[in-house]
């Protein structure tokens, strides 16, 4: 297939869109206006007969997330100066300068220069480090992220002016940068595995995902991909329609994606229009314990309509529907209106006690402890809340998707000395620097394959352990054998990362993913559709 019919292709996809940019069944956004009630009287008492002045807007503000915590861990409110950057990660695009970075000893570390931004017009570069901020200094303790986002980002149109240290450079460097709308992308790996599988990491479920993915499928039709991975590790969820959209490429006419039901929502069934073209397609969806609502109802509905496999470990278990409520001063409410079922009518819906939000915070770390991220023998499923799919298997509800195959997380040889430089950062620290010191050389490489071949040639690993030393972390021989190759994959991975971006960085790390592994194993052996 010519590449010049990708056009084509995605209008051809695009024909198997069918529902809204709202959560379907429920309404958009609600404006409401306080009424009388016993709450509101008491506010009206105390502004009227309290001894002294009291500040009626602060309470209400501190009582109304009292109030929201009394139910479930999913219901809460936001204050109006919050809402924004709570919306940001689901938007497709925001005003700013086109950089991604982190903070690394108090000073904003630019890892990424995005493409057609206004920093690449400026010719700023990875590497770079942004000291001054409109002609302040902007390093230090009150160098944190969300300040650096604040003064990063802004109107579209406006300007900032950037001071630079750049690696080599004596001075200062000054840039004055107008910013512009940064296109916000939650698949940024799309690719084919051994000229045969279309692997695809989705991100988040924000308000362009729909389209990158139909562009990703477009490029798997082009290269005639024999199977595809749909890897939803690490997400989150974000808008259940987009999610729905992505299930409809799959399914047959009339199969049940999803279905909620609330006391005062009622239910409303998601069916597939039958448009979709990959409906025999083999599918794998990777998953793990951060995969989460929107993630979980694209799992359940090919889980539930027997329509691929499941691959990792159980899934976060958010099973409830949000729905915005705005007042008048832009702060809004996200209350729970109802629940999500999927097609065999399980409710992945972990338990949890209103008004105890701690407990439910805990529970990934309870899995661990159990043991449930190293053997599936250590879940324990309710045979009260057991389902059939539509070819008969038994599946359960009570607590996210239990994957058809389980891959354990591999710690076997993580030591005590790997996860100090873990945990302590030391890692990114020292990419970082390692790549500003040899950035004319590796910025050459253009493609992970070539990365390594150059970095097996460096002792990369010896360099981390002096510079680990230097930080207080005292080598142990010992553990650093037993951990070499663990310590090198992530010198290298991050190193890619740095230098040639995330779709380099992914290729690499699938190399050695066991969960992605198992994956290829499954479609080589043609188990992934249907499944056995």
């Amino acid at each position: 297939m010519k590449k010049g019919t990708t056009a084509i292709l995605i209008a051809c996809l695009l024909g198997g869109f069918f529902i809204g940019m709202h959560v379907p069944g429920f309404k958009n956004t609600i404006i409401i206006d306080r009424g009388d009630n016993k709450l509101t009287e008491v506010f009206n008492i105390i502004s009227n007969n309290y001894v002294d002045s009291a500040d009626i807007d602060s309470m209400i503000e501190n009582s109304i997330p009292k109030v929201i915590s009394e139910l479930d861990p999913h219901s809460v409110y936001i204050p109006a100066k919050d809402v924004e950057a709570t919306n940001a990660d689901l938007q497709s695009s925001f005003s700013g300068i086109g950089i991604r970075f982190s903070i690394q000893e108090d000073t904003i570390h630019i890892s990424e220069i995005i493409r057609g931004g206004p920093s690449e017009k400026v010719g700023m570069l990875a590497g770079d480090r942004i000291v001054t901020v409109n002609d302040t200094t902007f390093v230090g303790k009150t160098c944190t992220n969300d300040a650096a986002m604040k003064k990063l980002k802004g109107p579209k149109g406006s300007f900032v002016k950037l001071g630079i240290k750049r690696y080599g450079e004596k001075d200062l460097l000054d840039f004055t940068l107008r910013r512009d709308e940064i296109p916000v992308e939650s698949i940024e790996a799309a690719y084919i595995i051994d000229n045969r599988w279309g692997y695809v990491q989705v991100e988040r479920f924000a308000e362009n995902t729909f389209g990158e993915f139909i562009r990703a499928l477009a490029m798997f039709l082009e290269n005639r991909a024999e199977g595809i991975i749909i890897d939803l590790r690490g997400n989150g969820g974000g808008y259940m329609n987009i999610a729905l959209e992505m299930a409809n490429q799959f399914l047959n006419e009339d199969d049940i994606i999803v279905y909620t039901e609330g006391e005062h929502a009622g239910k409303n069934i998601e069916r597939a229009n039958g448009y979709g073209l990959f409906k025999n397609t083999p599918i794998v969806v990777l998953v793990d314990e951060t995969s989460a609502s929107a993630s979980e109802i694209l799992a359940g509905t090919i889980q539930d309509n027997d329509r691929g496999t499941i691959i990792g470990r159980r899934t976060f278990g958010k099973g409830l529907v949000q729905q915005p409520f705005e007042f008048r001063d832009g702060s809004v409410v996200r209350l729970t209106i109802a629940r999500y079922h999927t097609p065999s009518g399980r409710c992945i819906q972990k338990p949890y006690t209103k008004g105890d939000r701690d407990q439910y915070d805990k529970d990934l770390i309870d899995r661990y402890n159990r043991g449930e991220y190293f053997s599936q023998d250590s879940i324990h499923q309710n045979d009260s809340l057991a389902f059939k799919t539509k070819k008969g298997r038994t599946v359960y509800g009570g607590g996210g998707i239990m994957p058809d195959i389980f891959v354990s997380s591999d710690t076997a040889d993580m030591t005590k000395y790997t996860q100090t430089v873990f945990s302590r950062g030391l890692i990114a620290q020292f990419t970082l620097k390692y790549c500003d010191s040899h950035r004319p050389q590796l910025s050459k490489l253009k493609s992970y394959q070539k990365m390594t071949a150059h970095l097996d040639g460096q002792p990369i690993v010896e360099e981390l352990i002096k510079f680990a030393e230097e930080k207080g972390v005292a080598p142990q021989p010992d553990e650093i054998k037993k951990s070499y190759k663990v310590l090198q994959r992530a010198l290298y991975s991050n190193i890619i990362y740095q230098m040639q971006g995330m779709l380099e960085h992914v290729k690499f790390v699938n190399l050695e993913d066991p969960t992605v592994l198992k994956a290829i194993e499954v479609l080589e052996n043609g188990e992934a559709y249907p499944v056995k």
